[in-house]
């Protein structure tokens, strides 16, 4: 199974939002990393068959998904940035009605949403207004409708937006789980949300895909590039200044451990750290808020 994406570009007035990009996706959960305005938004809506790219083609096993038509809708779920839904329904409407747009058997359609609603903790909501629900809760209606029709490929753009931390955990478990023998691609600022769970990543920036592979192989492209150190508390100010920081911690004795981004040795004691997922991506994207963990 894979969905190849060959020499896509997509552009809108004077921007080139996706520009060349090739990649080849295999089963397993893949990563797809980047700034706000990279380009990933554009991408995810061209492989769920939203818009068409200028240039360029997708194939699916082999097979053109624009000719595979309905064929490839059957075999897709795809949650976006933001989903509609009529005002009236409730959860367990909304989800029949998303059975039935997706030809879900009758037979099967109150067991698969039963099993959804009870994984995603839905069920005392099912019958509420998704209106009424929180922005956590409407994001996991978003999350029961693209699973619905038990994809072989999953698509889903920044699927944790709005959840709090332990429904952050239950979703990582819940696609690592799905996950086996299907291709899942998931977009998000989060970095945490994938690095331990994602077996290859894709990092796209300004339109073009930089880099793709395992996560340990493309940490490596920041190896030499974190740093840690013991420094006095009065001194913090002074490298807040000159530093990227993007960890600090106190440790008594008016005394913070801090991890900072450079090319070279900023304060004596330093010493090289091994580079996590979220150190690649605040170096590569070094415009991010890194109080805000990178967008």
């Amino acid at each position: 199974m894979e969905l190849k994406i060959k020499k896509l570009s997509k552009q809108f007035k004077d921007k080139t939002a996706v520009d060349d990009v090739s990649l080849t996706l295999t089963p397993g959960i893949w990563g797809l990393l980047g700034a706000n305005g990279a380009g990933k938004t554009t991408l995810m809506r061209m492989l769920a068959g939203i818009l068409k790219p200028a240039r360029g083609e997708i194939f699916y096993n082999g097979k053109d998904i624009h000719t595979m038509g309905e064929a490839y809708r059957d075999r897709l779920g795809y949650l976006p940035q933001e989903f509609g839904f009529f005002h009236d329904f409730t959860v367990k409407d909304y989800l029949e009605y998303v059975a039935a747009l997706k030809d879900i058997p009758r037979e099967e359609t109150g067991d698969r949403i039963d099993h959804l609603l009870h994984t995603l903790t839905l069920r005392e909501v099912k019958n509420k207004k998704i209106i009424k629900l929180s922005g956590g809760m409407k994001r996991r209606v978003g999350i029961a409708q693209a699973m619905l029709n038990d994809p072989e490929i999953l698509i889903m753009d920044e699927p944790t937006a709005g959840l709090d931390p332990g429904e952050r955990v239950r979703f990582r478990n819940l696609i690592s789980e799905f996950s086996q023998e299907r291709i899942v691609l998931i977009s998000t600022h989060i970095v945490s949300d994938i690095e331990y769970i994602a077996t290859q990543n894709a990092i796209m920036k300004s339109g073009k895909i930089l880099a793709a592979g395992k996560t340990e192989q493309l940490v490596q492209l920041a190896d030499g590039e974190v740093w840690s150190c013991l420094v006095p508390a009065e001194k913090m100010p002074l490298y807040e200044m000159q530093l990227r920081i993007i960890n600090r911690r106190s440790e008594g004795n008016n005394r913070v451990a801090i991890r900072y981004l450079s090319e070279e040795k900023k304060i004596s004691d330093s010493v090289t750290v091994p580079p996590s997922l979220e150190d690649l991506y605040l170096w590569l994207f070094p415009e991010e808020n890194i109080n805000e963990g990178g967008r």
